[in-house]
């Protein structure tokens, strides 16, 4: 049996130090062959930058991927080509800079990672998240013997769509974005693995993994406030899978939770 480790959206210092932390003893402890990151948080809440990966992947990480804040750190835009274990959104425009999916092994097992990008409540210009899945799919299955995708959205109708869509042509289609984690892990009835929402890895006393206190007044009055990061409460969430490499079919998902 192979196990993959799908790390949910890691938020600022906190999210990084728990996954400083804690990976390796994880990857040791449950025998986990693959780890899988989104970090489109790292940097202080809003994007990632080179050092930060570099750290993450120097972590135990095997491969990052990215949202709807892949180029809010300025010279990301120029750095993201030099990390080969970075991809962002396949659903982008193909102009964007960086790689549109990952190819990792482990005991001479391929998995494909690519993230789509919903559209829904998202205002980032992207393709239809369905048919990039289409095509990605198409150029992976060749490539390799696992697939999964990353569906990095705001509306859960449109998570769960894509999870039905692609039920029995791919390992796994796990959500993120929302950073709060769903009671719905279950193996699809064609063999795919699915989970809404992966969870944060980061600061849980937050709203978001902000403080709470600055977001709750915008709420009442409306007016703009900086959000810094918050500190307690800090918890590593993912979704682990079981994934039988003869039939490249997941026998079990469950949600990881590490305080």
């Amino acid at each position: 049996m192979l196990k993959l480790l799908f790390i949910g959206d890691i938020v600022g210092r906190p999210g990084r130090d728990i996954v400083n932390e804690r990976l390796a003893g994880l990857r040791a402890e449950h025998e986990i062959d693959f780890v899988i990151a989104n970090g489109e948080n790292a940097a202080a809440g809003s994007g990632i930058t080179a050092a930060i990966a570099q750290s993450l992947l120097g972590a135990g990480v095997d491969a990052i991927t990215l949202g709807d804040h892949v180029w809010d750190q300025r010279e990301w835009v120029h750095e993201i080509t030099r990390i080969e274990q970075v991809c962002r959104p396949a659903n982008l425009p193909a102009a964007c800079p960086g790689w549109d999916h990952l190819i990792i092994e482990a005991r001479g097992f391929r998995v494909g990672v690519f993230t789509v990008l919903g559209r829904q409540y998202l205002a980032m210009k992207s393709e239809c998240p369905f048919l990039c899945a289409d095509r990605m799919i198409e150029q992976l299955r060749p490539q390799t013997d696992a697939i999964i995708v990353e569906i990095h959205a705001e509306a859960t109708s449109e998570k769960q769509a894509l999870g039905w869509y692609l039920d029995g042509r791919v390992t796994a289609v796990l959500g993120t974005h929302t950073h709060v984690p769903t009671a719905d892990a279950q193996v699809l009835p064609k063999g795919t693995a699915f989970m809404c929402d992966v969870g944060m890895t980061g600061p849980y006393a937050s709203v978001l993994g902000r403080e709470t206190e600055p977001v709750v007044a915008r709420f009442l009055d409306g007016m703009p406030r900086r959000f810094p990061v918050a500190t307690d409460d800090v918890r590593l969430s993912g979704a682990l899978i079981n994934i039988d490499p003869g039939m490249a079919r997941v026998e079990k998902i469950e949600l990881l939770t590490v305080r």
